[in-house]
């Protein structure tokens, strides 16, 4: 049953997720189920305070949860774009060209064992193509995201989720306000 007013912001990813009571690891929960929806209520840097369709709210690594789609922009709105997937493309190419030179190097005797480890030391990159489906590894973010030709959303990330705030030399969290009221 879903709550009265509830609007979802976000579903939880194909896979599940972890959730939490409050915004602290050691602190689990029941963890919530694939696909549930839900609606973001507060951000603490990766953390997100989600209220589910079910009535239950939780602490969750609001970078793994799922964007519904906004409703189309009126006919007036200013267009707006979505993530460019094209400069981590780039990015992914240099990584790559650097790391088929040093191979050519390597295999041409111009470096010995030692110096391609350092030449290719730090380089890092991820791509997955299936069809118009594709992964990226984002070294500079420690994040893989996905993208369908049209936008990028983050799919796993290297660490855990961090509570940023003014405590820490972030920024205060972030709360939803709709129309009615935060």
């Amino acid at each position: 049953m879903t709550t009265p007013g509830f609007r979802p912001t976000h579903v939880v990813p194909g896979q599940g997720m972890p959730a939490w009571d409050a915004p602290d690891p050691a602190r689990p929960t029941v963890p919530l189920d694939p696909l549930l929806p839900v609606q973001l209520m507060e951000r603490r840097g990766d953390w997100a305070y989600v209220l589910c369709a079910n009535g239950w709210s939780a602490w969750v690594d609001g970078r793994h949860l799922v964007a519904v789609p906004q409703d189309p922009p009126a006919p007036d709105s200013p267009l707006t774009r979505a993530a460019d997937p094209r400069p981590l493309l780039a990015r992914a190419d240099e990584t790559l060209a650097r790391y088929r030179a040093a191979v050519e190097e390597l295999a041409g005797g111009g470096l010995d064992g030692e110096a391609f480890r350092g030449r290719t030391r730090g380089l890092r990159i991820g791509v997955v193509v299936d069809g118009e489906h594709m992964w990226l590894y984002d070294a500079q973010h420690g994040r893989w995201v996905y993208a369908d030709g049209t936008r990028l959303n983050t799919y796993a990330t290297d660490d855990g989720p961090q509570a940023d705030g003014p405590q820490a030399g972030g920024h205060a969290p972030t709360q939803v306000v709709t129309r009615d009221g935060p």
